[in-house]
């Protein structure tokens, strides 16, 4: 009877447990560098992109550009290099 009401709190114990671990979701980082759109192989440092104003927002996506020469065919169509990778634009502020 014992062994049986043991049994029963084990099972109850490794229910709870599993389910508490089922719901965790590991967190993801952000990404540092992403592949520039246009000269693909390319790997670009988003921080030092968004700095020197290589990127450009389209459709509520930021690209980034490994060169201030990528920028402007980026432009011309960006429809043509929506499916690169990217990151989601910051949200305009209000004035």
């Amino acid at each position: 009877m014992i062994m049986k009401k043991t049994t029963y709190l084990a099972l109850a114990i490794l229910s709870v447990t599993a389910a508490a671990f089922a719901q965790t979701k590991p967190a993801t980082k952000a990404p540092t560098e992403l592949e520039c759109p246009i000269m693909k192989g390319h790997k670009v440092n988003i921080a030092k992109a968004v700095k020197d104003n290589n990127f450009a927002d389209y459709k509520g996506r930021r690209y980034v550009f490994c060169c201030g020469g990528c920028k402007p065919a980026f432009q011309k169509d960006p429809a043509k290099y929506a499916k690169a990778p990217s990151i989601p634009a910051p949200a305009k502020k209000k004035a």
